[in-house]
């Protein structure tokens, strides 16, 4: 028992060990990473330099391996991507090969859906650490990552894999079939190699017998007469015996001796005129219309190979002609001359759909029928006619070549083998070549759609802190965040609050008088201040002629005490409305 090592870079089933592939997919990802780096350099935000490389190890390490660790290498990349947006493009690399490899359906979902809430879970805990926003911009983010970098090339990985699994069954099957043809071929070869091995025993057993027979007589004659000739007799009959016993042993190589019988039986008429005469009249009463011509010298003088020949094929014809174009009219020539037998069956098409399933036989006749004509250096040609029907050509030797007769066609060549094909070698690279191109351009796409999707993640964090509500004061918060949260210390509230004001609390260095940034507090009379905006109701004195002033105390520069109090409105008639 051998053990064969399979590397950590190839998937179940490669026979090569992968490493020079895994080494270039290593750079060419590092490569990738660092242009995303490049250009979404705020994306790492406080994140060391030193534990981003060790991140992109990682990452690179589990797209090597992540043919054979599939799985494993998809959740671990997406742990990473989560803290390393610029792992994305290999990120998709690892989930396009994990879900092109994963067959079932329900663990390739529940593999993505887990991956993708591992993405956006990890960024959206780790945004607020490493200070690149809140937590509802990681949420964000980690959405974007999980969709453009995970959901869509795995889906392309889905879809390649059915279409790598549908064209390997096609291809297995379309082997299967051409497997089983073969077969068919050779069981029809067989069958009709020992038919004619029958025919030969049949032939040339027949006349070693009667030559067996005439010595026996010619033995027991000269028994008295001539004693020393009798022995020569003895000595002719026992060889033709042994002839015939090494001539069943031979033909039996060719398989069990199988015998036709009723009008195909093998006589001394079979394949002449009156032999072929009887077989278009047997179909004719069948109920086929029969047109039967023969032209030059019957077939007596000819071998019985060739006159067997002549008898098979039209009858197969003929009974193919029964099988599938039952009422068609036929056709038979017959052609003798010197040198060749030339036959011509054709058939027009049937007045009405045969009985048969597809209209078509399984071949095995015109199979035999070939090899049969083949041995005896003939060739068979048959084709559908444009109308419909169906034509057998066939040419035939009228005296075989010996050597031809022995030849056996369906032996293999020997010699050198052949030389590859250079149309398949060319074939193989182009379509390398159209593979790769196509993985650039997906991935080109992949990289646009996270850049696209980061951008505008990015923008709108960017405009959510330009245009977002301020934090509302609180104890405990600075000065300069209460300031930054207000207008800024109001004058007027400060100048109104003089005298009226609660005492402020003892532990205390300083207050100041704010005012909020879209709730002004404004005097509730019509008196009130030039240009100042209406309080809000919230913030009103019940009776008029009062209005609302906050104070915020501080100690030691942090706000301590939130006071509400109503001061009086001191009613004047502004300059500009003087008469």
């Amino acid at each position: 028992m051998t053990f064969t090592f399979r590397g950590p870079f190839a998937a179940p089933g490669e026979k090569t060990r992968g490493m020079w592939r895994a080494l270039a997919e290593v750079v060419g990802g590092g490569l990738l990473m660092l242009l995303v780096t490049l250009l979404e350099q705020g994306l790492s935000g406080s994140l060391a330099g030193e534990v981003q490389l060790v991140l992109g190890t990682v990452v690179l390490a589990l797209l090597a391996v992540r043919r054979r660790y599939p799985i494993m290498s998809l959740l671990g990349v997406a742990v990473v991507l989560g803290l390393l947006p610029a792992a994305g493009l290999p990120a998709a690399v690892t989930a396009y090969t994990t879900a092109q490899q994963l067959v079932s359906h329900r663990r390739r979902t529940a593999l993505l859906l887990a991956s993708a809430a591992l993405t956006t879970l990890v960024c959206a805990v780790s945004t607020p650490r490493i200070e690149l926003g809140s937590h509802a911009f990681g949420l964000a983010l980690g959405g974007v990552l999980a969709a453009t970098t995970l959901i869509v090339p795995a889906l392309l990985g889905t879809a390649s894999g059915q279409q790598s699994r549908l064209l390997r069954a096609l291809r297995e099957r379309a082997v299967a079939a051409e497997v089983v043809r073969r077969l068919t071929d050779s069981e029809s070869r067989i069958h009709e190699r020992s038919r004619i091995a029958a025919e030969m025993h049949d032939l040339v057993g027949h006349r070693l017998s009667l030559v067996s027979l005439h010595t026996g007589g010619l033995e027991m004659a000269l028994q008295k007469e001539s004693p020393e000739l009798r022995d020569e007799a003895a000595l002719v009959r026992q060889a033709a015996g042994d002839a015939m016993r090494e001539l069943r042993e031979v033909l039996g190589v060719l398989g069990p001796l199988g015998r036709d019988t009723g009008t195909g039986a093998l006589t001394d008429t079979t394949g002449t005129r009156s032999d072929i005469e009887a077989l278009a009249e047997e179909s004719r009463r069948g109920g086929i219309p029969l047109g039967l011509t023969w032209d030059g010298p019957d077939l007596h003088t000819r071998p019985a190979l060739v006159r067997r020949a002549v008898h098979r094929v039209v009858r197969e014809s003929l009974t193919n002609v029964h099988r599938y174009a039952a009422g068609a009219h036929v056709t038979v020539a017959v052609t003798h001359t010197e040198d060749r037998v030339e036959m011509l069956i054709r058939n027009g098409r049937p007045p009405v759909t045969s009985g048969a399933p597809t209209g078509l036989g399984t071949g095995r006749g015109l199979v035999g029928l070939r090899e049969r004509v083949s041995l005896l250096g003939g060739t068979l040609e048959a084709d559908p006619t444009p109308e419909g029907g169906f034509v057998v050509t066939v040419h035939v030797p009228a005296q075989p070549d010996p050597d031809t007769v022995l030849a056996d066609p369906g032996t293999p060549r020997t010699g050198p083998p052949s030389e590859p094909d250079p149309d398949q070698a060319a074939g193989g690279v182009r379509r390398g070549a159209v593979n790769a191109l196509t993985g650039l351009l997906g991935l080109t796409g992949v990289g646009v759609l996270m850049m696209l999707g980061l951008f505008l993640v990015s923008q709108a964090q960017t405009v959510n802190d330009h245009y977002g509500l301020p934090e509302p004061p609180r104890i405990g918060m600075s000065r300069e965040e209460v300031e930054s949260a207000m207008y800024g210390d109001y004058a007027l509230a400060r100048a109104a609050a003089t005298g009226r004001e609660p005492a402020r609390p003892r532990s205390v260095t300083h207050c100041i008088y704010p005012a909020m940034p879209d709730e002004v507090f404004v005097p509730l009379a019509d008196a009130a201040v030039p240009g100042a905006p209406k309080a809000p109701a919230d913030q009103a004195d019940e009776g008029p002629g009062h209005f609302t002033i906050t104070r915020y105390c501080f100690r030691d520069d942090k706000l301590a005490a939130i006071d509400h109090f109503t001061v009086p409105v001191v009613s004047q008639t502004p300059p500009w409305e003087s008469p």
